[in-house]
């Protein structure tokens, strides 16, 4: 059975281990560099990308997460997970994992109280996708081998680049389950890839 993993150092890991079970996939709290080796795909979820970037270097993390970047396997990163995978971050001196080429500005929608619900058309995914952004970041810029998947208001709000997808919002807090679906896809064709070769 396909096994994705959530980076269950901090945020929302039960709410995208739950949205990933309705995908019919196992759902695997990833605490460690060893966990990592057990798992097809790795989420990384909304939550507060500072307090997640200071866990990964207490539980070194950080290269071992870089090398299953550059094996080819899929990572998701959504809100804080976004952040995390962006090579810059606007107003913050380096980057934290730093692997999608991607310049992201945090907090680019005001705090928790202007949170709110959009429908977003998501390229590859359907119309009028229900998008939550809760303190969401966007992406500010994108290099050249990244494909904007979703744009709102004019901000780029999900791009893809080869294994690397991040969103601004939270698809996990909806019960629509196209975007997670998205990705299990990807994962699946990371898997089958793999297997032929």
């Amino acid at each position: 059975m396909t096994k994705i993993g959530i980076l269950a150092l901090q945020g929302a890991v039960r709410e995208h281990a739950n949205a990933i079970k309705k995908c019919g996939v196992e759902a695997v709290a990833v605490k460690s560099a060893e966990d990592l080796q057990k798992i097809d795909g790795l989420i990384l979820p909304g939550g507060e990308s500072t307090t997640m970037r200071r866990l990964i270097d207490t539980y070194d993390m950080l290269k071992p997460l870089k090398r299953f970047i550059s094996m080819d396997r899929p990572v998701f990163g959504t809100c804080a997970g976004l952040i995390l995978l962006a090579r810059s971050i606007e107003g913050y001196d380096g980057c934290h994992i730093g692997m999608m080429d991607i310049v992201v500005q945090r907090n680019s929608y005001g705090r928790q109280i202007n949170s709110f619900e959009a429908n977003l058309d998501i390229k590859g995914i359907g119309k009028a996708f229900p998008g939550v952004f809760i303190r969401a970041p966007h992406i500010a810029e994108v290099g050249e081998g990244v494909d904007v998947i979703c744009e709102h208001e004019g901000r780029i709000v999900m791009a893809r680049q080869d294994n690397l997808l991040g969103c601004a919002f939270h698809p996990e807090l909806t019960d629509d389950t196209r975007v997670m679906l998205y990705f299990v896809k990807m994962v699946r064709e990371s898997v089958a890839t793999r297997n032929k070769s």
